[in-house]
């Protein structure tokens, strides 16, 4: 079967601007798009440049954006996607720079892994210098990482990160899942798993994140950062870190559910802003709104039926021993 593939093509020392560029090739059954590349570059222009290494989804190498979506080429089966599209058009991942064609610079990515310290701390000394220190595997009580320890650093995630679209300062799903592989091992310091979570709680950081889920879907190794994020914030509430809006929206949420058995919108937004009159202000035109839109409930309104059931449901939570 011949195909025509659509590669996106940039090289910076005579390009402005990056440009599509189709090939033809004729290619056989069980073929992946790696393979495809490589006899691409081998018999019809030299010149393409494109990383892979291990072929065997294990180094994240090849990665790269096939047919709109992040993927590994080594794996991904040139019929399934022809099949599915209709076309193989590849690209390089998004939200990083491009070094050529199919290449992108992952400097960014790992500068991104380093601020968030990826090696066990056991002391508030060894932080502060960057140092790992040497400590023994309990093997009585292994540790639970929800497979984040199986990320292979492909950059798939934070290539399809909406935030990071618009926010380049943003930690991204793979550090911060990196974070939560940490938080997790019993062999962190109590310290040190503070000290991660509160150098999470500004402006880029674990609140950030909109919840999209793309970062799960296009995931390789079924990391899930998102949900690695989840954790995080969890974590954050139970060690008091609420200061930042992420944080108080849950909370009043819950508050509001709890007492009320249902969400009021009026309260929301002033459970969220707190007490700064500035914000308070920003928020009064919405409120008018909602309450000329039938948005808030009435004050002096009956009981929602069943309130009672739910408080039980709060109760019981509590009582629940910690993960």
């Amino acid at each position: 079967m011949r195909l025509t593939f659509t590669i996106q093509r940039f090289n910076p020392e005579v390009d402005e601007t990056p440009y599509a560029e189709e090939f033809r090739l004729d290619v056989g059954r069980g073929m992946t798009v790696l393979d495809a590349l490589i006899r691409l570059k081998n018999e019809c222009d030299g010149s393409l440049s494109l990383r892979y290494s291990c072929r065997s989804a294990i180094c994240g190498s090849c990665a790269m954006e096939i047919n709109g979506s992040e993927k590994l080429a080594c794996r991904t089966s040139l019929r399934k996607e022809f099949e599915r599209h209709g076309t193989i058009t590849v690209a390089p991942l998004k939200n990083l720079p491009i070094i050529k064609d199919l290449v992108v610079d992952m400097a960014p990515f790992w500068t991104k892994i380093l601020d968030v310290h990826p090696w066990l701390v056991t002391s508030s000394r060894a932080i502060e210098e960057h140092a790992p220190t040497p400590v023994t595997v309990p093997t009585h009580r292994p540790p639970q990482f929800h497979n984040v320890d199986a990320c292979i650093m492909c950059g798939a995630c934070v290539a399809a990160c909406t935030v990071h679209a618009v926010s380049k300062q943003f930690a991204g799903p793979a550090a911060l899942a990196k974070v939560d592989r940490f938080l997790a091992d019993p062999r962190e310091s109590s310290f040190s798993k503070r000290a991660r979570l509160s150098a999470l709680q500004d402006d880029h950081g674990l609140w950030d994140c909109t919840r999209c889920n793309f970062c799960v879907q296009v995931c390789p190794k079924d990391v899930k950062p998102m949900e690695a994020i989840v954790r995080l914030r969890r974590a954050s509430i139970e060690q008091g870190l609420t200061n930042m809006g992420g944080a108080r929206h849950i909370i009043g949420f819950s508050q509001l559910i709890e007492r009320e058995g249902r969400l009021n919108e009026a309260l929301m937004p002033l459970k969220v802003v707190g007490f700064d009159l500035s914000r308070l202000l920003h928020v009064l035109p919405l409120g008018l709104r909602m309450l000329l839109k039938g948005k808030v409930p009435n004050p002096l309104g009956h009981r929602l039926p069943g309130l009672n059931q739910v408080r039980a449901i709060f109760r019981r939570v509590r009582r629940m021993p910690s993960a």
